[in-house]
Parts: structure tokens; C-alpha cells; sequence
């Protein structure tokens, strides 16, 4: 890469940091070019030749910040960790995700866009499926999941726990030890309420 391309590369990103700033901020809706503009340190013409439009430019944004997070992820998938700390590291990046995007924004942004919604459809089931299975086959080989489970099962849960995370934040936020709160989630998902067998 060049000197022009490394700067252009650095005006992109820089724009895609100030559009997910307002996004946190205010939602899509409230996004205006002339706002990201000064927040951005650019010119609206810079923002347009790069992005083309405002829906290409959240578009894209979006797109950049799922995959780094999925890079993040696979990267520390790849470290050898335990199964419990897997999973804690997940539900850790789902508080994140959640600070940094409630699902009702998220949901906004993907029902507004076809484009993006389909790219986080595939983003899910390329990447977050096929690394949940090979996760939940991995504690199964070295015993960290009961054979009497399976993988469906398994993965059925974490679906339930998923669609309901929003409601289990809430909850944890509203705790008087919101960690504490969190952990215990954690431990009644691998042990159950009776603890180990």
C-alpha cells in the first residue's frame, strides 16, 4: 500500500469511527452527514466520494465493526482456553456489544437495510454457527460436556440464553453485584441449579 492509499485508509476508518460514534449516540435516524463532518475532521465532499451516500456509509461502518469483533473472536478462540472461559468470554462480548449497541438499535439498522441484514445473516452462519459447533464438539472431546448432550442441544440453549441476553443484562444492571449476577448465569448454564452431577 502507498502513501495516498495509507492516508485514504485512515480518512475511511477515521469517518467509520465518527459514524459509529453517532450511531451509539443517537441512532441512524439522527445521523447527518453535517454532523459526522465535524466530528470526523473532514469535509462532506470527502465523505461522499468515499462512501458514496450516508446509507452506504452506516453500511459499511457497521460492516467494519462485525468484522473486526468476529476477528477478535477467532483470534481468541484460537488460545486454547477452556470451555468455561469461552463461554465466559462470549458473554463478556455480548455485554460489550450490547453497551456499544443495544439490540433495538441493532434490529433499526437491520431492518432499514436489506443489504445489511443480509450480510449478518451470512456473517452468522459462516462464522458464529460453524465456531459454536466446533466449540461445543471440542468440550465434548475432552469431557467438559456430559455425553448424554448433544451438540443440538446445546446450541438450542445458547439460542434460548441469546434471544433473552438483552433481558439477563437488564437484569444484571438493575443487581446489586451485576458481575456477581452475570457469573452466576454463567455457572447455571454449565452446572444447572444443583450444581456438577
Amino acid at each position: 500500500m502507498n502513501g495516498f492509499e495509507k492516508r485514504a485508509q485512515q480518512i475511511k476508518e477515521k469517518i467509520r469511527v465518527a459514524t459509529l460514534d453517532i450511531l451509539r449516540d443517537a441512532g441512524p435516524g439522527k445521523l447527518r452527514i453535517a454532523d459526522l463532518s465535524k466530528r470526523a475532521g473532514v469535509s462532506q465532499v470527502t465523505i461522499y466520494n468515499y462512501f458514496g451516500s450516508k446509507e452506504a456509509l452506516v453500511r459499511d461502518a457497521f460492516k467494519s465493526y462485525v468484522d473486526r469483533a468476529v476477528e477478535a473472536f477467532e483470534a481468541y478462540m484460537r488460545e486454547g482456553h477452556s470451555l468455561r472461559e469461552q463461554f465466559s468470554h462470549i458473554l463478556q462480548l455480548e455485554k460489550d456489544s450490547y453497551r456499544d449497541f443495544p439490540p433495538g438499535l441493532i434490529k433499526r439498522m437491520l431492518a432499514d437495510d436489506e443489504e445489511l441484514a443480509a450480510y449478518i445473516e451470512t456473517v452468522y452462519k459462516e462464522k458464529t454457527i460453524p465456531w459454536t459447533v466446533r466449540i461445543v464438539e471440542d468440550g465434548k472431546a475432552a469431557g467438559e460436556i456430559s455425553a448424554r448432550v448433544s451438540t443440538e442441544h446445546v446450541l438450542a440453549f445458547i439460542r434460548l440464553y441469546m434471544n433473552q441476553y438483552q433481558t439477563l443484562l437488564e437484569m444484571a444492571e438493575s443487581s446489586q453485584d451485576k458481575d456477581g449476577f452475570l457469573e452466576g448465569m454463567v455457572h447455571m448454564f454449565f452446572y444447572g441449579i444443583c450444581g456438577k452431577e
